[in-house]
């Protein structure tokens, strides 16, 4: 779907729009069965798009999409389409559980291919006691994608660096998110405040009914995690078996981002201190002081002569994403060695560009979905915010604040979206004790508003995502048999974690 027009051209295609599938993505035809609708529902399931992978036989994926009102307290407006993707169970009839709908994260992150690479890594036995179900969040991927433009120059490159210094870079700094926010209302038109947690709460709900099921499985990683407590406090008597991985908490988007930003610094000095141990591989130093010297150099450099359209902006980015997984440690020192060396940015460089049709898709779901979810900040609280984190450290890492966006936002809910509550079954939340991006203190949070829940807690962890990812058998086996055999654990469960990572 293009970049939509304002009213009425974006209500018109989301009134019209029946397909899901791009028309220039090829279905794989072999990959799923002929086109087959459930005795209770909506979803007429047939072919994927080729962004869907195959799973490995005898598994086979199918997709189709289901029909929702954008504004579900006005049933009869427009509607738009919610693509599904199906992987049935593989065990015996006996063996079935029902099924599970998972949700990579984000906001923004796209389920429809995750029904398929998530389940490739879930344990057999889970695998054959469910149906797992992925789909696109309403303004992302196959269901009304969001876009927002220009985004308020967000995908400039070299971008503007985002440590804004004096009144002036501040003044800019605030006018680029009054622009980020100007670009959204644009793109999204009425759209806007319907594109939220809670509306894909309903949109969940939708597809539980139309494949004929009383309650439905959730395991929701990071952003997921938001999502499956938003479902479990709007619908708690349909709410069944329910893993929340690497948890956000109860709390508005704003301080959240905070709380990553101060947790980022914390993940930042620990990866110095290994690089610095590691000097006989990235000769960054032999400290920690050395090493931050070394970072500091090589990001000054950036600012004064970006290279190839890397800039500082570009640079945080890439720290950003390594310090949320151990395993992007090692290419990210190889990087800042290499830089310092013969100036090039190759190895900083992600290899999935910023700026493609589905990062800028992710980027605006994101700051709408944030937005929509409820109040925001000031922007007098915004630069006070920024100047907090700078006394912490000069050079803090501020990529994951989409939610300063909010202090301009053309549509500002009164109330944040309600999670969990006491009438919920009780919820697996599994968290890693080092995770930067989801710190664990938002788990903790969270099992206070889900009575009889439990945490899982991979100790001596320091990466993002955690059940079927870490490869941890204590956690997988505790998850597992809580899904499948219903297992509730007596109490919080810790699990012995791998580590620092080796160089």
């Amino acid at each position: 779907m293009n970049r939509p027009t304002r009213l009425p051209g974006l209500l018109c295609a989301l009134a019209v729009t029946s397909a899901v599938l791009s028309p220039t993505a090829p279905a794989r035809a072999a990959d799923a069965p002929a086109a087959t609708r459930s005795p209770h529902s909506g979803i007429r399931f047939g072919a994927c798009p080729a962004s869907v992978p195959a799973p490995p036989a005898p598994a086979r994926v199918e997709c189709g999409s289901l029909s929702v009102p954008l504004d579900h307290h006005h049933p009869d407006g427009p509607r738009l389409r919610i693509a599904v993707s199906r992987v049935r169970a593989t065990g015996t009839p006996a063996e079935r559980r029902g099924v599970l709908l998972v949700n990579p994260g984000g906001p923004g992150g796209s389920g429809l291919p995750y029904a398929v690479t998530k389940r490739a890594k879930l344990p057999e036995r889970v695998r054959r006691a469910y149906d797992v179900i992925g789909f696109d969040p309403r303004g992302v991927g196959g269901s009304a994608p969001a876009d927002c433009g220009a985004m308020g120059g967000l995908f400039r490159t070299p971008a503007a660096d985002p440590l804004p210094r004096g009144r002036a870079g501040m003044r800019d700094h605030l006018n680029a998110l009054r622009r980020l926010a100007d670009d959204c209302a644009a793109g999204a038109g009425p759209a806007l405040p319907h594109l939220s947690t809670g509306a894909t709460a309903r949109d969940m709900d939708a597809i539980r009914a139309a494949l004929g099921e009383a309650r439905i499985g959730f395991l929701g990683v990071s952003y997921g995690s938001y999502l499956g407590a938003a479902y479990a406090a709007r619908f708690p008597h349909r709410t069944g078996p329910m893993v929340l991985d690497s948890v956000v908490g109860p709390e508005s988007w704003y301080d959240f981002d905070l709380r990553q930003a101060r947790a980022m610094l914390r993940q930042r000095d620990t990866l110095l201190e290994w690089l610095a141990a590691h000097d006989d591989r990235f000769a960054l130093g032999r400290s920690a002081r050395e090493v931050r010297a070394a970072y500091e150099r090589v990001r000054a450099s950036l600012a004064a002569h970006p290279a190839d359209g890397f800039g500082p902006a570009e640079f945080d980015r890439a720290v950003y994403r390594a310090l949320g997984r151990t395993e992007r440690w090692a290419p990210l020192g190889d990087g800042l060695r290499a830089r310092l060396r013969d100036g090039g940015v190759d190895g900083l460089r992600p290899k999935a560009p910023f700026g493609s049709p589905e990062s800028r898709n992710y980027e605006a779901a994101n700051r709408i979905v944030k937005c929509a979810d409820g109040p925001g900040p000031t922007p007098a609280r915004v630069t006070a915010d920024l100047r907090a984190l700078r006394r912490l450290d000069p050079l803090p890492v501020v990529t994951g604040i989409e939610a300063s966006a909010c202090a301009y936002w053309h549509h500002r809910p009164q109330s944040r979206t309600p999670l969990g509550g006491p009438a919920t079954p009780p919820v697996l939340l599994v968290a890693s004790a080092h995770d930067p991006v989801t710190p664990i203190e938002g788990a903790r949070r969270l099992r206070r508003e889900l009575p009889g829940s439990r945490l899982v807690t991979l100790a001596d962890d320091y990466s993002h995502g955690v059940f079927a990812s870490r490869g941890n058998a204590c956690v997988d086996d505790t998850v597992a048999a809580y899904l499948v055999d219903g297992s509730v654990p007596a109490g919080d469960v810790r699990c012995a974690g791998p580590g620092l990572p080796q160089a």
